[in-house]
């Protein structure tokens, strides 16, 4: 059986744990990362998550890839493939370090947009954060020892609030340049 899942109140040590990982990863990255990404409930200030830290590495290319997977090594991660997502390799931490995943994404993956969408979305509307850490709270009971089912629980929350944000996106006025 897997660890069971539990959501912590936040945390504000987490986005210190990220800059720590950042820093240690992007001098390794150097010029192939385009930028490096606290994402996931741990990146919205206020809001209970998994303690578990999520980094995106947004790669200035796709040819890349191998040489990050070489550059990472060096560092005890282990590459585990995309795990199904296309344009995003999944990498397994260091044993003993600080509770985090980390995906490398190429420049024109989808979920690496999705996960900044909704980590901003999250961070600007508040409300919509609240609602999003009861619905977890009340998954992670329902689904203790099942991440699958917990996972897809989220999926329609998570799909409804990228459209809420692709529609505000839209629909903002534009911003004037004063001369």
């Amino acid at each position: 059986m897997s660890d069971p899942i539990v959501i912590e109140d936040y945390d504000p040590h987490w986005p210190e744990q990220f800059e720590v990982l950042r820093a240690r990863i992007a001098p390794v990255l150097g010029p192939l990362a385009a930028a490096i990404e606290h994402v996931g409930s741990t990146a919205v200030p206020g809001l209970a998550a998994k303690p578990i830290v999520d980094i995106d590495v947004l790669m200035r290319s796709a040819d890349d890839l191998p040489a990050a997977i070489t550059r990472l090594a060096t560092l005890g991660y282990q590459h585990r493939g995309d795990l199904g997502v296309p344009g995003r390799d999944a990498f397994r931490s260091p044993a003993n370090d600080v509770a985090h995943h980390l995906y490398v994404c190429v420049p024109e993956c989808l979920e690496y947009a999705r996960h900044i969408t909704l980590r901003n979305h999250l961070r600007m509307y508040p409300e919509d954060a609240r609602a999003y850490e009861r619905l977890k709270r009340a998954w992670a009971v329902e689904f203790r020892n099942d991440r699958e089912a917990y996972n897809q629980a989220k999926t329609e929350f998570v799909a409804a609030v990228l459209g809420r944000a692709a529609t505000m996106e839209h629909s903002a006025p534009a911003r004037r340049t004063i001369p």
